[in-house]
């Protein structure tokens, strides 16, 4: 197996980017641009799995050099999936349904190389106290929910909503580490622990 010193995230992500440095692996990112609009009848896990390939497929035809990884997130409440929001209507609706229940995150990650196609689904769930509708409004407004799929960001201020987490916190974040870190190694992608098993 050739070992690789670097790959590429199919990620604009600087949360998955800041994960991957975490984790000691030398990356360069490259976006990839996509639908991401979810087909009728797909169910959440399906969905961020196929995102996740298309991804690591659509990068990985520009630049075959080095293994790409893509990753998707989406959170599920019931069987409503809530993407990012689109406003600040959209941001309160997610945060009101989400406040004082439990929700799952799923995260699938995607790693494309020379030898194929290698995937892992992280599911989480979470747990958010009850929000007042002029908390979710404040919150919007500190910027930090655009862009974050259910509308919040659990390393940030959203910490202060979460009672219980069970599964993956990095999963929540958009990277989960220990899926992420067997699918790469079986890539042979160097990481942090490497030159100790050499």
């Amino acid at each position: 197996m050739t070992l690789h010193d670097a790959i590429t995230l199919a990620s604009a992500s600087p949360r998955r980017s800041q994960l991957l440095e975490q984790i000691g692996v030398r990356h360069r990112v490259r976006a990839a641009d996509l639908d991401e609009r979810v087909h009728a009848g797909e169910p959440p896990d399906a969905y961020v799995a196929r995102l996740a390939a298309a991804k690591a497929d659509a990068v990985w035809a520009q630049d075959a050099s080095r293994p790409v990884l893509a990753a998707d997130t989406a959170v599920a409440l019931g069987a409503e999936l809530f993407g990012k929001p689109e406003d600040l209507n959209d941001g309160v609706r997610m945060l009101t349904a989400l406040a004082g229940r439990t929700h799952r995150v799923l995260t699938a990650v995607a790693v494309r190389s020379a030898g194929g196609l290698g995937q892992a689904l992280s599911v989480s769930d979470v747990s958010f106290r009850a929000l007042t509708p002029g908390e979710c409004r404040r919150y919007w407004q500190t910027g930090e929910p655009r862009g974050k799929a259910g509308g919040y960001a659990i390393q940030g201020l959203a910490a202060t909503f979460v009672t219980h987490l069970a599964g993956s916190y990095s999963g929540v974040m958009g990277l989960p580490l220990a899926e992420t870190a067997a699918l790469l190694a079986a890539a042979g992608v160097r990481l942090w622990s490497s030159e100790e098993a050499a």
